[in-house]
């Protein structure tokens, strides 16, 4: 008797499906983040130079853009299961050659396609949810891994230094590995396939990549990219700006400035946990704009406090929570409505969508030290506010929310 990889378990409850995707959307941020405290040791055991480690970070960041615009359209032709079981495996070996890794060259290649491999989780799982839920039930659980994987990188941080004390930063690495296998474990248990062969798409990867093209075509589509891709880009020139802004322009102490990350982030949930009671009963579209309103909002007072001359920790607290705030909205509301969109192709908008965020997202986090040569509140709150300014105009312009695009049946 054959048996595929792809054979499907009997099919699970919900909730069970959820946490597995959540498992899958948390574990690249983890494998960003989790090994950042132990930046100065690699520099040491490898013998090179900052830059080469921080290479490593920007290596596994370009392999998650590329990955999630390679697998997603992919997984629309080959189905979701077999993708997401070859990504866990292989995001489990590569973490353990990253732990192995005789020299800075290895351990950069290795970290390039380790986010390649953990790309699988966070774009196909986005695409289960496609395939199993609509309108509202699909916004709620997109809700629920928007939450997931926002919390993701605050932990990660905290857990490496964990790590770190109690051994060297290759068990970090050990520690993915780990758990790559156990979520390898789970997909093979709990996640059926959720794409039947009768709705794969045909013609191989030449017509997956032309529906990714068709895609890319749509007006409303790429409005809603850039309207989440640049409020990402200021979520990401807020997190590598404001260490330096809490710490060197308010004095606070690293575990300090933890408390205020933490603070924030904890924002980021609260909106998210809100917009998930609030889909299906205001309109995805108001909940987007909402969002986008606060982040504005938010950014045009630190910037008009600057500019006047009051720089408190307090004011610049209060402003940036407001901003992880509005993006604890924009996230799942966009992300849901872009799935939507493109929900003849779910794989491939989970694809675009997943490129959008990381491309973005990696050119705008050198930004904020990029404007006179240091990290200030000034220069960071100039970028955190040009990206907030793009992405209303985005959905100005592009997106036009008084059309109702994504919105489920009877409420556009």
């Amino acid at each position: 008797m054959n048996v595929s990889i792809d054979f499907a378990p009997p099919r699970t409850g919900t909730g069970r499906l959820v946490i597995v995707l959540g498992g899958l959307s948390a574990v690249s941020p983890f494998a960003t983040d989790m090994y950042a405290p132990g930046f100065p040791e690699i520099v040491t055991s490898f013998g090179t130079s900052g830059a080469s480690v921080q290479l490593s970070l920007t290596a596994c960041l370009v392999g998650l853009a590329v990955g999630q615009i390679v697998l997603g359209p992919l997984s629309d032709a080959m189905g979701r299961r077999r993708l997401l079981l070859a990504g866990s495996g292989m995001f489990t070996v590569l973490s353990l050659v990253c732990a192995l890794a005789p020299s800075i060259a290895v351990f950069d290649i290795a970290r390039l396609l380790q986010g390649i491999a953990g790309s699988a989780g966070l774009v196909i799982g986005r695409a289960v949810i496609s395939d199993r839920f609509t309108g509202t039930h699909a916004a709620r659980r997109l809700a629920r891994l928007s939450v997931i994987g926002m919390t993701a990188p605050v932990l990660a941080p905290v857990v490496g230094g964990f790590l770190l004390g109690v051994g060297s930063w290759r068990l970090v690495f050990v520690a993915l590995a780990v758990a790559g296998l156990l979520l390898w474990a789970a997909v093979w248990a709990w996640v059926p396939e959720s794409l039947p062969v009768e709705r794969r798409r045909k013609g191989g990867l030449p017509a997956v990549f032309a529906a990714m093209g068709g895609l890319l075509r749509r007006r409303a589509l790429i409005g809603y990219l850039l309207v989440m891709g640049c409020a990402l880009a200021a979520l990401f020139a807020y997190i590598t700006g404001s260490p330096f802004v809490f710490q060197d322009t308010y004095g606070l102490s690293p575990t300090d400035y933890s408390l205020v990350f933490a603070t924030n982030a904890v924002g980021t949930v609260v909106a998210g946990a809100m917009f998930g009671r609030l889909a299906g009963r205001v309109r995805l579209n108001s909940l987007l704009v909402t969002g986008v309103i606060i982040t504005v909002a938010s950014m045009t007072t630190l910037m008009s406090l600057l500019a006047i001359g009051i720089s408190t920790l307090a004011t610049t607290w209060v402003c940036l929570c407001g901003l992880t705030f509005g993006f604890g909205m924009v996230l799942p509301a966009s992300t849901t409505i872009i799935l939507t969109v493109g929900s003849d192709a779910p794989g491939a908008a989970s694809g675009v969508l997943g490129g959008a965020q990381f491309l973005l997202g990696a050119a705008a986090a050198p930004l904020p030290g990029s404007l006179g040569g240091t990290t200030t509140a000034v220069s960071t709150a100039v970028v955190l506010l040009g990206f907030v300014l793009l992405s209303a105009i985005a959905l100005i312009t592009l997106a036009r929310p008084w059309q109702g695009h994504g919105e489920p049946a009877g409420r556009r």
